[in-house]
């Protein structure tokens, strides 16, 4: 008898999720949302700035050894540094003379700040090569 009371009661019982439920759900996402998108945002730049010093930074070495192999840092491209370097990237090589250069890299549509050095005594800054 009882057993037959509960399946009663079960059998007449609808579940599911009210909309009060369903609207108090969507606004914590959309709360969620609201604080991960521009924190997302915000780490993505920080990364693609850090990449682009770091490919500056990186291609240095071969920056300075086409100026041992030649004397000179006129003649030198992108092309002649991965010669050197297969690893180089870079975005652009600015302009160049006997005694200094200009490297870049960040120049692209993701990259908010490109990074450029511009001469071997010159420190990694924000800005592209002239």
């Amino acid at each position: 008898m009882l057993v037959n009371r509960l399946r009663k009661r079960l059998a007449k019982e609808e579940s599911g999720f009210t909309l009060i439920e369903l609207l108090i759900v969507l606004v914590i996402i959309g709360i969620l949302l609201a604080i991960a998108v521009p924190s997302y945002l915000g780490f993505k730049d920080r990364a693609n700035n850090t990449a682009s010093q770091a490919n500056v930074r990186s291609a240095v070495p071969a920056v300075e050894a086409f100026y041992a192999d030649n004397g000179t840092y006129v003649g030198m491209t992108i092309a002649a540094l991965q010669l050197i370097d297969a690893g180089v990237r870079l975005s652009h090589v600015g302009t160049v003379s006997a005694t200094t250069y200009c490297i870049d890299y960040g120049a692209g549509a993701s990259f908010t700040n490109p990074y450029s050095k511009a001469g071997p005594a010159a420190s990694i800054g924000a800005g592209l090569c002239p």
